[in-house]
Order: C-alpha cells, then sequence, then structure tokens
C-alpha cells in the first residue's frame, strides 16, 4: 500500500466516518486522552465519508485531522485515512462509542515492539454487550470467521472486528484493493498471503451510546465477505 513520507509520529488512530456528528466528537477525545495519558506522539485522523450532517466540523473543533473521501464504502475511507497517516504504529477503529479507544495499550505496545506486524481485536472473547450487536450479526460474524479460518490457513477468531491495529511496515507490504466492508477480510488475508505476524487480543464490544441505525446491511454485506472468501487464495 502506498504510504507518503511525511515526519513520522508514534501512532496515528484512524476512524471512518459516515453520519456521527453525536459520537465522533467524544471517540476522538477518548482516542486523544490515550494519546496524551501514555506520553505519545500521535494524531487521530477521522475520514468523512461524504457524511451530510455535521461530524467533519465536530471532528475538526475536537482536534482530529479532517480529510475527505467523497467515494462512500469502508474500505474506501479505511484505505484513505491509511495514505495520510504518519504513525509508525497505526490504528482503526469506528467512531460510534463501540469501541474503547483508551485502554488500547495492549494493542499498541505489541505492535511498538515489533512483536507482531498486526493486532486484531476479539469480541468474542472480549465481551459483546447487551443491545451492541443483533442476534443475526452474531451469527453472520461467527459462521463467516469460521469459513474464512479455513480458506486462509489462519487462526483468526473474530474476522470483522473493527479495532485493529498495524505497523507502518506492514500496511506498506499489503496491496488493499476492497471498498465496503469486506475491506476487513481482505486486511487479514492479505496479512496472510504476506506471511505477517498477526496477534489478537480480547476486546469489548459496547453498546453505542446513542440511538443509531446501523450502517451495517446483513445480507449484502454478508454475501460480499463471503464472496471475497470464496474468490480469494493465498497459497
Amino acid at each position: 500500500m502506498k504510504i507518503r513520507r511525511r515526519e513520522e509520529l508514534d501512532i496515528s488512530i484512524v476512524m471512518p466516518c459516515l453520519n456521527e456528528e453525536k459520537t465522533v466528537g467524544s471517540c476522538v477525545d477518548e482516542a486523544f486522552r490515550f494519546i496524551r495519558d501514555n506520553n505519545l506522539d500521535g494524531e487521530v485522523i477521522v475520514v468523512d465519508n461524504a457524511s451530510t450532517d455535521r461530524s467533519a466540523e465536530i471532528a475538526d473543533a475536537h482536534g482530529a485531522r479532517v480529510i475527505f473521501e467523497s467515494r462512500k464504502g469502508y474500505g474506501r475511507a479505511l484505505r484513505s485515512g491509511f495514505a495520510e497517516s504518519r504513525g509508525r504504529v497505526v490504528i482503526m477503529a469506528d467512531c460510534d462509542t463501540t469501541y474503547d479507544l483508551y485502554h488500547i495499550s495492549g494493542m499498541y505496545k505489541l505492535l511498538a515492539k515489533r512483536k507482531y506486524d498486526m493486532m486484531i481485536g476479539d469480541r468474542f472473547a472480549g465481551g459483546i454487550e447487551k443491545g451492541a450487536m443483533p442476534l443475526s450479526h452474531k451469527i453472520g460474524a461467527r459462521m463467516l470467521s469460521f469459513v474464512a479460518r479455513l480458506r486462509f490457513h489462519t487462526r483468526v477468531k473474530d474476522f470483522h472486528c473493527g479495532i485493529r491495529g498495524f505497523t507502518r511496515e506492514a500496511l506498506c507490504r499489503m496491496t488493499l484493493r476492497t471498498t465496503g466492508m469486506e475491506f476487513a477480510t481482505e486486511l487479514i488475508a492479505e496479512a496472510v498471503r504476506k506471511g505477517l505476524r498477526i496477534g489478537q487480543v480480547p476486546v469489548k464490544l459496547r453498546r453505542c451510546e446513542v440511538s443509531r441505525h446501523s450502517k451495517l446491511r446483513t445480507i449484502r454485506d454478508g454475501m460480499r465477505h463471503m464472496k471475497y472468501i470464496l474468490r480469494t487464495r493465498v497459497r
């Protein structure tokens, strides 16, 4: 993946954002609190993915570096954010308060010490708060992860966890092309293909602090993941 040369920081926290004006500010604050309390040089990047609300304005007011990706898609937004990042370690997470952006020191330290090239959160090991994920998504995530483990010959338990991290070198080595939600699966498949060391850490999936409609479409997004899994070879 092409990442431009810039003055490097310890960490970049990248969050894709589509109409999250009610939560993006608190997520940016939480991310900066982690950076500050751990004495790191870091940045928070919010990738506004054609929001029609005040998400970008609020993220900017809370100190995030806002970049704009007008072409909609989870993969497109994250790829744009990665390309603009300056951190030796890059952490990605959603900006809807479902992931804890303050207690990520375990993930960060393992990457900073080069114990792993990629870290994946495991919601099934860390726990899912009541109301944080509908039953259909729980069943679908487990089923797709099981098929992907067999297909890609990996031990990754949760292929769709939205919080994960990478060393800068790992991101540069991966060739990432997908644009939608299947990007989460592509990251792991490409890491396996390139022989990267993948670590896993339990993470808790929290219930969103505000009432909102999920952007996931169970059947559509599930089929995109399954199609990617079945057509992709890593060895």
